[in-house]
């Protein structure tokens, strides 16, 4: 499950805590990555990843774009097909934010929590109407609805949901540079709905140039 969090107080306490956390239990993830397929014979290094990370927190993204500079696999997607999906002998699990907690920490923040992509099928398991209930019951803004990964029915539903419960409706691209083919601003979100999404946030203010 991904959430989102738009316009929370980057300085909030509690949610610096946590983001700090989850910070470190994925340096440790991926460094247990790493060290398995090395030990298996892959020519990655934690360290060169590391560097290659420029600062950022390094996940299994930065793992595939080694395997590709060292000739392993043809790209980030075949990285992620042959070595480090769910079931790989190589995945290590996520110690990962209850997202009831997580929506409770960004609302504190001031920000605007939103569920994303989810009834992506095309990428497996999907989290069900009655689960997003719940969430909107325990504070949820937002759902996240115009995504690449949602077919034309799996937007109509989204749609709808949202207009039931009450929530934002959101759009992405969402775009991870160019490991992915999708471009930014494939899908965006309409007007009306982006200034609801920033009225409901208090915590930051949106960017503008």
């Amino acid at each position: 499950m991904h959430l989102l969090a738009y316009l929370f107080d980057p300085d909030s306490p509690a949610l610096s805590a946590e983001r700090a956390r989850l910070r470190e239990e994925r340096l440790s993830r991926g460094e247990q990555i790493v060290d398995a397929l090395a030990a298996d014979g892959y020519p990655v290094v934690w360290a060169e990843i590391v560097e290659a990370s420029a600062g950022g927190v390094v996940g299994r993204p930065h793992v595939a774009r080694a395997l590709v500079r060292a000739g392993v696999v043809e790209s980030v997607d075949a990285a992620f097909a042959t070595l480090l999906h769910h079931r790989s002998p190589y995945y290590v699990s996520k110690a990962d934010t209850d997202v009831r907690h997580g929506i409770a920490l960004v609302r504190a923040a001031g920000g605007v929590p939103v569920f994303a992509h989810g009834l992506a099928t095309k990428r497996g398991r999907v989290v069900g109407d009655e689960a997003v209930a719940a969430m909107a019951a325990a504070g949820l803004l937002g759902l996240e609805v115009d995504h690449p990964d949602h077919s034309d029915d799996e937007r109509r539903h989204m749609r709808g949901l949202a207009t039931d419960l009450g929530l934002i409706v959101t759009g992405s691209s969402d775009y991870h540079g160019t490991n992915k083919t999708t471009p930014i601003g494939a899908c965006t979100t309409a007007p009306e709905q982006f200034e609801a999404l920033v009225a409901a946030g208090t915590g930051a203010a949106p960017f503008s140039d």
